[in-house]
């Protein structure tokens, strides 16, 4: 598991080092236009879709496997409004949920095959009939990683009690579609240094599709993210 969403200290950063999430608006749209009033967000971290959600008065159950990410979660005002999980896809009580999301990196993040099967499947039985599941993935042609160095993603932040991190990010292997990288995270105050690291698996478009479909799904359409429109696939599909 990644550092970042494991390490009590990383994951209290989380929403410190990366406020800008004007990505989950995208989600919080698709929830409205699909008329959902339960949803499951998968890889939920630190809460953010799942709280805004609920504020709608979305009935929300967020799962994820880091304990400290949920911690951070329940910790926030209006955290009560939500149902909380400390665990994956895999082993989920019945839901009927109208809409099961994956967000940010979530879905290439689980890159073994056989993990990702099972993910699909736990999600399609969380769902109700006509129900949706709706996550992202980079497209691969982007070559993103390229972009991933010290020195374009270098940035120094002041965080709650004044202390300073210094964060930046480096590929460490590329190996066919997974693509691994480390975030280093060095302290001011203390002198710590922290990593955390990530691989990706980047998934083609008719990789995805068929995968969906041999799990039970239609896939309804493959939409652009609005925020960064040609880098995403956003997929949109449903338990018939």
């Amino acid at each position: 598991m990644n550092a970042e969403y494991a390490h009590p200290r990383l994951a209290a950063l989380y929403d410190v080092l990366g406020p800008d999430r004007s990505d989950l608006d995208a989600y919080v749209a698709m929830a409205e236009e699909f008329g959902a009033r339960r949803v499951l967000d998968i890889g939920c971290g630190t809460g953010v879709l799942a709280l805004l959600l609920a504020g709608r008065g979305i009935d929300v159950v967020g799962v994820d496997p880091a304990a400290a990410s949920l911690d951070v979660a329940r910790a926030k005002p209006g955290a009560d409004r939500v149902r909380w999980i400390h665990g994956d896809a895999t082993a989920l009580p019945p839901l009927q949920a109208d809409l099961v999301t994956m967000t940010a990196n979530v879905a290439q993040q689980i890159t073994d095959p056989d993990a990702w099967r099972k993910t699909l499947r736990g999600a399609r039985d969380a769902l109700r009939p006509g129900g949706r599941l709706v996550f992202e993935t980079r497209v691969p042609a982007r070559r993103a990683w390229q972009d991933w160095n010290r020195e374009a993603s270098r940035s120094v932040t002041r965080i709650p009690g004044g202390d300073m991190v210094e964060s930046w990010v480096e590929v460490t292997a590329v190996e066919g579609p997974l693509v691994s990288y480390r975030w280093t995270y060095a302290f001011a105050a203390d002198g710590e240094v922290l990593t955390s690291d990530s691989t990706l698996r980047f998934r083609e478009r008719a990789e995805t599709e068929a995968e969906l479909t041999a799990q039970g799904y239609v896939v309804d359409e493959i939409r652009d993210a609005p925020d960064r429109p040609g880098r995403e696939f956003v997929f949109v599909a449903r338990r018939p």
